[in-house]
């Protein structure tokens, strides 16, 4: 589906993407034969306004179905001068979208499915959560896949964990400079083991 634009007087009153969102695919609608056939949002998130997670359930004369992922790219501009402040673009998780960051209280809701695509989606959600659920501690020795140049014309591989607070900002373990790297959680850094010496009564 194409990009959709509005203004704030067409979004229904709700004062979020998500609570637009969350309105717009929970629905009802009568069939010709008597039957109604509609959508239900069990749960979802919209962190930032930037892209909106939902575990949406397929309803069937009022009973529940299928439950699978909807996708939503979102942009909130409360500022935009020609007043469209919010628009989305939807798929759902069988078009294999690139964001995959659904929280895992989303994705435990969504039923099996035999689609590829949505499958393949789930499994790098999963994946980018064990990634962000690792820890580091100060001091820790961490290397990348691939070395990295930095703005100062240093390259670098391995890096010294340094923890200011909540900010993780990286050594350089030979020069001392410190450097940040974005989304440092979600790359397939390793950390390097580290040889403890035990001394000895004789040594």
């Amino acid at each position: 589906m194409r990009w959709l634009f509005m203004p704030r007087s067409s979004m229904g009153g709700h004062a979020s993407a998500k609570a637009y969102l969350d309105d717009q695919f929970t629905y009802e609608r009568v069939q010709d034969d008597g039957s109604s056939r509609g959508l239900k949002v069990l749960a979802s998130i919209c962190p930032g306004n930037r892209v909106y997670y939902a575990a949406t359930q397929v309803m069937t004369n009022g009973q529940g179905g299928e439950i699978f992922a909807i996708v939503c790219l979102v942009r909130w501009n409360p500022r935009a001068k020609d007043g469209y402040i919010f628009g989305y673009k939807d798929m759902d998780e069988s078009m294999g979208p690139c964001e995959a960051d659904c929280p895992a209280r989303i994705l435990d809701l969504l039923t099996p499915t035999d689609k590829e695509y949505a499958r393949e989606w789930r499994t790098r959600c999963r994946a980018n959560l064990e990634f962000r659920a690792r820890q580091l501690a100060d001091g820790d020795r961490i290397r990348l896949p691939e070395s990295m140049t930095f703005s100062d014309g240093n390259v670098l591989q391995e890096f010294v964990v340094a923890k200011r607070g909540r900010r993780v900002l990286l050594r350089d373990p030979q020069r001392g400079g410190l450097y940040r790297i974005s989304r440092l959680m979600e790359r397939s850094w390793t950390i390097v083991p580290t040889i403890k010496i035990h001394k000895t009564l004789f040594g």
